[in-house]
């Protein structure tokens, strides 16, 4: 190997030598989060098209299904800045047979047959939060988060189907705050929301965590799942879902 050739990559490895340095010593800390339990309905309201279709409750007028769920979460965290990307995914059915024809969606479901309904609202979010307060006792961050909605509403009674779709995205603003009663155990509010005329969401936690090592988290708790929109005469969809939840961070 030629000398000039030696002296570049002498040069090289040690710039890479340097950032590698200089990474590890930077307070960056990765992380991956798994959340499961039960959700339960508590309202699911829906009118499609909503000025001329059928109101009905998936909750009420049919019987919904003690739905199991995940999440998913994985993130970065670097002094007081944070960035993660989140999957929640959700389907719950409903079935049973309604005392009225319903309309939905350009067609028809008799009275009295057997009615089947499912409610996807699967969510995508990518958030950066800032932490503007940290003590030993408090943590309080707030930032914005951008989520990509992924849903359909379906009827179906064996003879006839309808499915309303919708992908859209929405800005929501995040906030969380964890009080530490003790250096291990912690209260946690987390989670986005926004209200707007057209309709609003929110999703947020209540849990009491416990931090066995520095790098593990369990946590336990209830988060409530809410919102909807009322689209003019194309859709009215509003619901809510109480979650029972329990949860694991692992720091990498």
């Amino acid at each position: 190997m030629k000398l000039k050739n030696k002296t570049v990559l002498i040069i090289m490895l040690s710039i890479l030598m340097f950032s590698g340095v200089q990474l590890a010593a930077l307070p960056l800390s990765f992380w991956f989060d798994v959340e499961s339990g039960g959700a339960i309905t508590s309202y699911n309201d829906v009118q499609i098209p909503a000025d001329t279709g059928t109101r009905i409750s998936l909750a009420d007028d049919l019987s919904p299904e003690i739905k199991f769920y995940y999440r998913l979460q994985t993130g970065i965290d670097l002094n007081k800045h944070s960035l993660f990307l989140l999957y929640a995914p959700l389907l719950v059915n409903s079935t049973g047979p309604l005392d009225t024809d319903v309309d939905f969606y350009g067609e028809t479901f008799a009275a009295g047959s057997p009615l089947t309904a499912s409610y996807k609202f699967n969510s995508y979010r990518i958030t950066y939060a800032y932490t503007f307060y940290k003590s030993p006792a408090l943590r309080i961050a707030a930032g914005l988060t951008g989520k990509i909605r992924d849903a359909y509403i379906s009827l179906e009674n064996g003879t006839t189907k309808a499915t309303r779709s919708n992908l859209g995205f929405v800005p929501l603003i995040h906030l969380s705050a964890e009080w530490f009663m003790t250096p291990e155990i912690s209260i946690l509010l987390k989670g986005d929301g926004l209200a707007v005329p057209q309709g609003r969401a929110e999703d947020f936690q209540l849990a009491i965590a416990y931090a066995p090592t520095q790098n593990m988290k369990l946590r336990v708790g209830y988060r409530l799942l809410e919102g909807g929109s009322d689209g003019g005469g194309s859709v009215y969809s509003f619901s809510m879902f109480h979650y029972i939840s329990a949860g694991l961070q692992v720091k990498i």
